[in-house]
């Protein structure tokens, strides 16, 4: 068998192992979920945006010392960082779903696997602003000023208590608010894909 043989018997076994092709009306049915995800994903963004705002907004306009002002903006502007960081991540999933050439099960496959791992960066997201809360309780119990100052079993365990609570609330709240926002449009497009493949 010669080379020009070998390549039409390739292509022929390819032709007939191809994956399945989703139809006009299968991506009408998919671009829904989609467009109302994007959606959640612009209004996530623009609120977190407006957060932040707001934070700095809180912190010039309070009566404090000029140590506790900086110390806090120090740490909003941290926390504006690590948000720009798992932002892009979120936006590379936000272009990927206006991908124009889902044409097959195998890019669907590939969208579900991005919408998973983007969910591990969602609930990531929230657990590293564990350390910046606690940061800035320490800030917050420094500054305020007491009669009698706490104990350092108190700071310990008001300390330990905040970042267990915090550590569980943070975990159980990004879990709840994926799932609000994006869980059931994911789920249509698993649906969709598990018909394809049937």
């Amino acid at each position: 068998m010669n080379i020009d043989e070998l390549k039409n018997a390739w292509s022929e076994d390819d032709s007939l192992v191809g994956t399945p092709e989703i139809s006009m009306e299968q991506k009408k049915t998919i671009h829904l979920p989609l467009e109302k995800m994007r959606k959640n994903m612009r209004m996530e963004f623009w609120s977190t945006f407006a957060l932040f705002i707001f934070g700095f907004f809180i912190v010039s306009s309070c009566e404090a010392p000029f140590k506790f002002k900086f110390y806090m903006d120090i740490l909003l502007a941290s926390m504006i960082c690590v948000t720009f960081f798992f932002f892009s991540k979120f936006f590379r999933l936000y272009k990927d779903m206006t991908d124009p050439l889902m044409k097959t099960s195998e890019n669907l496959k590939d969208l579900l696997y991005q919408f998973d791992l983007n969910k591990q960066y969602y609930l990531s997201f929230y657990l590293t602003f564990i350390p910046f809360l606690v940061c800035e309780l320490i800030i917050v119990m420094e500054f305020i000023p007491r009669p009698q100052p706490l104990s350092d079993a108190k700071i310990a365990t008001v300390l330990i208590g905040s970042l267990v609570f915090g550590l569980l609330a943070l975990f159980a709240f990004g879990n709840f608010w994926f799932k609000r926002l994006y869980g059931k449009y994911i789920l249509q497009i698993k649906n969709l894909l598990n018909d394809l493949e049937k």
